[in-house]
């Protein structure tokens, strides 16, 4: 039975999809490694923690000697790496930490598989072959957008954040890795995610949370940046799909075609929060404009045909009927 190492794997994205694996998966165990750090939470992982196939071990990326030491112990056929510093605002008050992380815990993690795997460039050890590194990214890579335009793996590289630039990066000593050594590696850049589990501080948790609290509702600047939501299930099925079928040193984009602005969201929010929760006033009231962020991306937006067409994935969700199920989600969180 294969043994898969998952770094980040108590984060929101990461949690989510190993919850989504071992459920389609049963023949394969995962090993979850991840510091828990504040965005961390072992909470969203209780649906697999008794699971046979599951085991977790608290740990940093950056720490060569335990990653090493795993991959002795469990003989890793593969590594999907999700564990990264991710929070835009934070990167900008401490840019350090994302900096260790992302690159240096990638750049770790990388030569460490390639050490364990590889006797050499272009050759793996006998039975090792197929064994590979999946890389999640983001596409705050590629910069902003205008009004008009969609990111491709194409797209040149421009991040805008320190966050951004750390990931940038890890994406290119994932490439380096592959082009220098032949090492199975691919990557996925998806758009932002959305759904349970996700930590407070990201907006969507923080206009629930803010909204039945009776708080102010904070959005920047004038609210009219725009992303591109991709429900996390929808992700996960995305980020299966490349690591099984995906070619070896190629990039896919992962986005759900839902290009929202973020006041669009409140509001929406808000609506539904009035129809499902409603209280004397609309929650709309609540709504407030607060600085903008120093460098705030205007809008980012994917296009995702490279992975539809070439190995059949596809949204189920749209932006209104993920939100409503986000939305119950966390009403039984937070009320």
């Amino acid at each position: 039975m294969e043994t898969i190492l998952v770094t980040g794997g108590a984060g929101f994205i990461g949690s989510n999809f190993i919850s989504f694996l071992l459920e389609k998966n049963q023949q394969i165990n995962v090993v979850n490694l991840d510091l828990l750090t504040y965005a961390g939470d072992l909470n969203n992982l209780k649906v697999v923690e008794k699971n046979p196939n599951y085991t977790f071990i608290q740990g940093d990326i950056c720490d060569r000697e335990l990653v090493q030491t795993l991959f002795e112990k469990y003989n890793f056929s593969d590594v999907i790496h999700f564990a990264a510093e991710s929070h835009v605002d934070n990167s900008i008050k401490k840019p350090d930490s994302f900096v260790k992380t992302n690159v240096f815990g990638t750049f770790t993690l990388l030569d460490v598989a390639k050490n364990y795997w590889m006797s050499s460039p272009n050759q793996y050890k006998k039975g090792f072959e197929n064994f590979r590194f999946h890389h999640i990214s983001t596409d705050e890579v590629y910069g902003t957008l205008g009004e008009k335009g969609l990111f491709s793996e194409d797209t040149a590289y421009a991040p805008n954040s320190p966050y951004s630039a750390s990931k940038a990066s890890s994406d290119f000593l994932v490439r380096s890795y592959f082009h220098t050594y032949g090492m199975n590696v691919v990557t996925t850049n998806c758009s932002n995610n959305y759904g349970p589990k996700q930590h407070d501080e990201k907006l969507i948790p923080t206009i629930i949370r803010k909204a039945i609290l009776g708080e102010n509702i904070p959005i920047y600047g004038d609210g009219k940046n725009i992303r591109d939501w991709l429900y996390v299930t929808d992700h996960c099925k995305g980020i299966e799909l490349v690591f099984k079928k995906g070619k070896p040193g190629e990039t896919y984009n992962i986005g759900g075609k839902n290009e929202r602005d973020n006041l669009y969201i409140a509001n929406k929010i808000c609506e539904i929060l009035d129809e499902i929760y409603p209280k004397e006033n609309t929650y709309k009231m609540q709504i407030s404009f607060v600085k903008d962020r120093a460098g705030h991306d205007f809008r980012y937006a994917i296009d995702a045909t490279k992975i539809e067409q070439e190995l059949g994935w596809k949204a189920d969700e749209n932006f209104e009927t993920g939100i409503l199920k986000t939305i119950t989600w966390y009403l039984e969180k937070y009320k």
